[in-house]
């Protein structure tokens, strides 16, 4: 028979091997929902290229080791297109963005300069085509956000076909940079900026975008075209 102490002493054991069980509990369904938070967001990092994919013949969509996709096809002929999305998360007091980061490869190099523009350079955006140019040229028209202007081979022509064109482009905040190459044309626009919450309180990044839409991919695809053929031999008189 339990002494008067020990039927004291019982309850107030299996109290105390409650509190680490509870905690134990509280932890295994933190780290479920934790695994089914990442693999939503891995999901949806998949998934980020798919609508657009249907503008592209040929598409193909593979994912990078970071879960990001990539885009790879053709449009309106025979040039090659690529489509790179970016996370970057280099810059200091600064909220994550997301990047796509296009390519338009033509059948043939053609015969003319590379130049290319980075809009408010800090010398961290290791997407950039721009900082892989040899050459430094003063920016041939202003905005009102520090330009980095470089190329191989540049002519003062080149600059004078190519400095309305660019000056148009960049009025729009959300373009990066934009190329030109003997092969083709290059740009880097931005998507979307990171979720404050998830930045500052865990460090993470969560971009609050399902889908890159088709009108945003058709619209720089377009801009690509003009890249591209800004440097085209002008037609003998």
């Amino acid at each position: 028979m339990l002494s008067a102490l020990e039927r004291i002493d019982l309850p107030l054991s299996l109290g105390s091997m409650g509190l680490p069980l509870f905690c134990l509990l509280g932890v295994a369904v933190i780290a479920a929902l934790a695994r089914k938070e990442l693999r939503d967001d891995l999901r949806q990092r998949r998934s980020l290229l798919d609508a657009a994919a249907g503008l592209l013949d040929d598409a193909r969509v593979t994912v990078g080791s970071d879960g990001y996709p990539r885009l790879a096809g053709t449009y309106g002929g025979d040039s090659r297109i690529s489509l790179e999305v970016v996370p970057d998360s280099l810059v200091p007091r600064r909220l994550p963005q997301l990047w796509l980061r296009l390519t338009l490869l033509a059948p043939e190099a053609a015969p003319r300069p590379s130049i290319g523009v980075l809009a408010r350079p800090i010398g961290t955006e290791f997407y950039s085509r721009v900082l892989g140019l040899p050459e430094s040229i003063a920016p041939s028209f202003t905005t009102d956000f520090p330009l980095l202007m470089r190329g191989r081979g540049v002519t003062e022509a080149a600059i004078e076909r190519t400095s309305g064109l660019f000056r148009t482009l960049f009025a729009d905040p959300a373009l990066k940079e934009i190329v030109i190459t003997p092969r083709g044309a290059g740009s880097v626009r931005r998507i979307a900026e990171g979720d404050r919450g998830a930045h500052v309180l865990y460090r993470q990044m969560r971009f609050p975008v399902s889908q890159v839409s088709p009108e945003f991919v058709r619209n720089a695809l377009a801009e690509l075209r003009l890249l591209n053929d800004a440097l085209e031999p002008e037609p003998a008189s």
